[in-house]
């Protein structure tokens, strides 16, 4: 296993290092440690501008980016540290859990004494410094995540629009009393020290190499970038005219759709969400399109899928409830 890190913060450059390293190097697996600076990384699967605020962003001048994992949206700036694991898996999912060990055993050797809890978080206090996600691509696995050290919290609640219904699922008041920085807590604890202390526990492990990017690398992260990451098409995309909106919240994310429905028949619709999933959900849109939204219409569609690999924990009964009901 090998370690990468640099000193790029442009956000665009760094999802594009993410997938370039995921599908461009081979089976080698990597970690990867590295920073943004202010940024709006947007799930996989989410509408962005219902995410975002679109004036603060204009005016704070913050990039705009999706990745290539499902979950919710997050703010980065320089007090974040981002990690990535990116592993041969070929068609399972990793534990959330599981791969947030070596983060949480690190940070407990600092004396900062952290606990998994939901479907991907670290909490200290109860309070969260840590979201992670993860994707499969042609049986590579990418599993990232973030760790709050000093950011600047109360711009999260400035730049994100985050649902009313996903903050009373979880019993808070609001995002901004729901995460906190590790230096309120462990003042002593720096991102290097981290950094330092990570690097130093996975060698010991797993005899961790670094790894510096070559010219052929680095040039193949700059086209990625410039062809994908900085278009609007990939960080917004377009939305459909629909005369039907539903927004429902289930118990691994919430889920959005749109849809255009004419004398009783789909003629379009989109499916968003902070959800996790490996397939293309464009693909099950696709086949909805054209059908009555009857009940047994629409689950006789849904029924020639794997749903769970699409939009993970999710039954066919539940999504056909929420598109036709």
């Amino acid at each position: 296993m090998k370690l990468i890190q640099w000193d790029e913060t442009d956000a665009y450059y760094n999802l594009a290092v993410e997938e370039y390293v995921l599908q461009q190097m081979g089976e080698e697996e990597f970690i990867l440690l590295w920073q943004n600076r202010n940024a709006v990384v947007v799930g996989r699967h989410q509408n962005t501008i219902e995410e975002i605020n679109t004036d603060f962003v204009r005016e704070h001048d913050v990039q705009v980016v999706r990745r290539l994992t499902g979950g919710g949206a997050v703010y980065h700036d320089l007090g974040n540290l981002n990690f990535s694991f990116i592993l041969n898996a070929k068609d399972r999912m990793f534990n959330f859990r599981d791969l947030s060990l070596p983060i949480m055993e690190s940070m407990k050797k600092m004396g900062v004494h952290t606990e998994f809890t939901g479907r991907n978080d670290l909490t200290l206090d109860g309070k969260k410094i840590s979201g992670t996600a993860q994707s499969i691509k042609g049986g590579r696995l990418l599993h990232h995540g973030t760790l709050l050290f000093h950011s600047k919290l109360d711009t999260i609640s400035d730049v994100l629009r985050v649902k009313a219904d996903k903050i009373e699922s979880k019993g808070i008041k609001s995002v901004r009393s729901r995460v906190t920085n590790i230096c309120d807590y462990f003042p002593n604890v720096s991102i290097d020290d981290f950094r330092e202390q990570f690097y130093q526990d996975m060698h010991a492990e797993k005899g961790l190499e670094r790894y510096v990017f070559n010219e052929e690398d680095v040039n193949g992260i700059r086209k990625l970038r410039a062809e994908k990451y900085v278009t609007w098409e990939w960080n917004y995309g377009h939305s459909p005219e629909y005369n039907i909106k539903k927004d429902r919240h289930f118990d691994n994310g919430n889920l959005s759709i749109y849809m255009d429905v004419e004398k009783g028949v789909i003629k379009a619709i989109r499916i968003y969400g902070d959800y996790f999933g490996d397939g293309e959900i464009a693909e099950i849109e696709k086949k909805l399109q054209g059908v009555c939204s009857r009940e047994e219409d629409v689950r006789a569609i849904l029924q020639k899928f794997d749903i769970d690999h699409y939009i993970h924990g999710i039954t066919i009964e539940e999504l056909t409830g929420f598109i036709v009901y």
